[in-house]
């Protein structure tokens, strides 16, 4: 009995050990076979991910190659444009300044307010750059403006002692058919003007420093393209102060000049003459009024008239297409206070050292010439500019004489 027993419990124990042993292998055969699966799956994610990462830096490096290609050929046109006309404006200057002989400034024929604000201190700039003697220098404009370019030239032709008004005032609107208001390029208007210049004067040739060099320079900062250092980098501004006498009427001791003008800062209709009219009648109330009104059509803007505002002087017989500028100049000097339209006389009125309000109804092409003209007032000793959206006429009051003095 015993030894039959003792063979059952071996047997017991032998297939318990086996069972177990089975069992560990086949748990250990399942993990392994998971790990190789877990392996498989794991090295199958990382191609994966590796395919996408490396389409990702493809893509990713493609973009940035793009770019960067993209923005070095702005770059590139952009800086490429701004120094070949710089270059081509320094030659063209250095030419026209070199030798000893006699140098046309113009012939200017675009707006007044381009004139005061860009191309006098242009030319300033010029004459300093390639040191060139005033009495080399003629000065070729409208209006009597010689007192501009004191201390720039000597000697100066009035385009409006070669032309009748009405041949000139044809010509010049012939001339912005043709082109452009601003003289990008000499026209045959303008050669014809530096002939019978040229005549006038008695000379056989000249140099000739054209306003094309200035407009293509300035032109990417006015259409908002290039910073305000592009203007400063050709120009300098100073106080103009007009040694000229110009025959005036007799005038108030103490007065306010205005000057408004069709345009698009102030577009003629019915709503803007009645509240530049009613803001000439609050300035009249408190101080004489002088309107520099000129009656005459010498390019495309007209003046507002303001008839029967008590209080209001005229210079009536006093301007004629040959002085008109160089009277309404010395009226201005004279005032207290300058008020017109934001454009024209208004950028040169701080100059003359008299304070300034320029009124405006839309600003839109106003804001580059509102920037470069206080910076240039900050840059010398200029009166005060100040500027008023019309809207806002009924909000405001018209300053008391003893804050309207001129700043010295």
């Amino acid at each position: 009995m015993s030894l039959s027993l003792a063979a059952q419990n071996l047997a017991r124990i032998v297939w318990n050990r086996t069972a177990k042993l089975y069992r560990r292998g086949r748990h250990w055969t399942q993990r392994r076979q998971k790990d190789i699966r877990e392996t498989r799956k794991h090295a199958r994610a990382q191609v994966k991910f590796g395919g996408e990462l490396g389409r990702d830096t493809a893509q990713n490096a493609y973009t940035g190659a793009v770019r960067t290609s993209r923005y070095w050929d702005r770059l590139r046109r952009r800086t490429w444009s701004t120094i070949s006309r710089d270059v081509g404006a320094r030659r063209t200057l250095r030419a026209a300044a070199a030798g000893s002989g006699p140098i046309m400034l113009g012939p200017w024929l675009s707006e007044v307010g381009y004139e005061a604000l860009y191309w006098v201190p242009f030319v300033r700039w010029f004459a300093r750059q390639y040191d060139v003697d005033p009495d080399r220098i003629i000065v070729v404009s409208r209006g009597g403006v010689a007192g501009w370019y004191g201390g720039i030239a000597t000697r100066y032709v009035e385009q409006l002692d070669l032309f009748t008004q009405e041949e000139f005032a044809a010509r010049n609107e012939a001339r912005r058919g043709e082109a452009d208001q601003k003289q990008l390029a000499v026209s045959e208007f303008d050669r014809e003007i530096l002939a019978r210049a040229r005549a006038r004067l008695g000379i056989e040739a000249s140099a000739i420093c054209h306003p094309s060099t200035m407009f293509q320079l300035l032109r990417q900062f006015w259409l908002g393209n290039d910073s305000l250092q592009s203007v400063l980098e050709y120009t300098q501004y100073e106080p103009i102060r007009p040694a000229g006498r110009v025959d005036l009427p007799t005038l108030p001791d103490r007065f306010v000049a205005v000057k408004f003008y069709t345009g698009r800062a102030l577009t003629d209709t019915p709503a803007h003459r009645e509240q530049l009219r009613r803001l000439v009648e609050r300035i009249s109330r408190r101080h004489p009024v002088v309107a520099l009104n000129t009656n005459l059509s010498l390019d495309e803007h007209a003046d507002y008239v303001f008839q029967d505002v008590r209080g209001v002087i005229t210079l009536d017989g006093w301007l004629t297409p040959q002085n008109n500028l160089a009277v309404q100049t010395e009226v201005i000097r004279r005032a207290e206070r300058f008020v017109g339209t934001c454009g024209s006389l208004a950028w040169l009125a701080p100059m003359l050292g008299t304070d300034t309000l320029a009124v405006y109804a839309d600003d839109h092409f106003l804001t580059p010439h509102i920037y470069a003209a206080r910076h240039a007032y900050q840059s010398m000793e200029a009166a005060r500019f100040m500027t008023m959206d019309l809207a806002v006429l009924d909000e405001i009051e018209i300053p008391e004489p003893a804050s309207m003095r001129r700043t010295s």
